[in-house]
């Protein structure tokens, strides 16, 4: 965060290996976790869907992860460098040391973060979880079920044991459920139904227009010129157009973090 003239700034920093993004004025922190083979950089590929949490007031730290067929053991690590950057913001730019936390994953993120509230003693507002998917590991691996066929290779914990650890063990009480008209992959309706039947009445579930890819992309800022043209028009409606889907997962997001505020 810095400042040019009056105006300040937020940019991405590096903390604990992770990203995180802090708004100027904090009232919650959001822990990311992305899928299996974008997570790597989710500061890029998430970007316009995370800042614009971020914008609302809402902390980011976002925790990029390599997919290794356990699944426990990056769950595991991420925590532990969650908690760490965690120390390191309360420490020095949060003003205040409690801010309610909330998990939200996509994809693969979202298995991670039930891992997260099924094995370990976290303390969590809520969590958005957005096409969940809970493949068998030849399911998941592009151009792999042969090999993984052949070496009886699992991912740990695998689909059935995780959705056991959730029906017995997951804590985490307020959950929203996101998932896409076009996607092919999502299995949420299976994990709706486990944390109805652990949680009665808080579970939240929406149907939303787009497809698996849909959180996915970078912002693109298009700086107008000092008189506006034509061309500057046809260029924000374009923007407007191509993140019609995107900014209707934003909308609902933000809706259930902080449904008092006016949008």
């Amino acid at each position: 965060m810095r400042r040019s003239g009056q105006k300040l700034i937020m940019e991405w920093q590096e903390i604990s290996n992770n990203w995180v993004w802090v708004p100027p004025r904090p009232i919650g922190v959001v822990h990311f976790l992305g899928g299996a083979f974008v997570a790597a950089a989710p500061q890029v590929t998430y970007c316009r869907l995370l800042e614009s949490l971020g914008r609302q007031g809402y902390v980011i730290v976002a925790t990029p992860f390599v997919n290794t067929f356990d699944h426990q053991a990056i769950a595991d690590d991420v925590l532990n460098r969650f908690e760490s950057t965690l120390e390191r913001l309360q420490a020095t730019v949060l003003r205040r040391k409690f801010f309610p936390i909330y998990g939200v994953g996509h994809s693969m993120g979202c298995k991670l973060h039930l891992l997260l509230g099924s094995l370990f003693a976290i303390e969590r507002a809520g969590n958005i979880l957005i096409s969940f998917n809970n493949y068998s590991a030849r399911n998941s691996i592009p151009l792999a079920e042969t090999l993984v066929t052949a070496l009886d290779m699992e991912f740990t914990p695998s689909p059935a044991a995780t959705n056991r650890l959730v029906a017995q063990r997951y804590q985490v009480r307020r959950n929203l459920l996101i998932q896409f008209t076009k996607d092919e992959l999502d299995q949420t309706k299976g994990l709706q139904t486990l944390l109805n039947d652990r949680f009665p009445g808080m579970v939240v579930t929406q149907t939303l227009p787009g497809n698996h890819l849909t959180p996915l992309g970078p912002d693109v800022n298009w700086q107008a010129g000092s008189a506006f043209s034509p061309l500057d028009a046809i260029a924000q409606w374009m923007r407007k157009e191509v993140y019609r889907e995107l900014h209707e997962l934003e909308k609902a997001m933000l809706l259930w973090l902080n449904p008092c505020v006016p949008r």
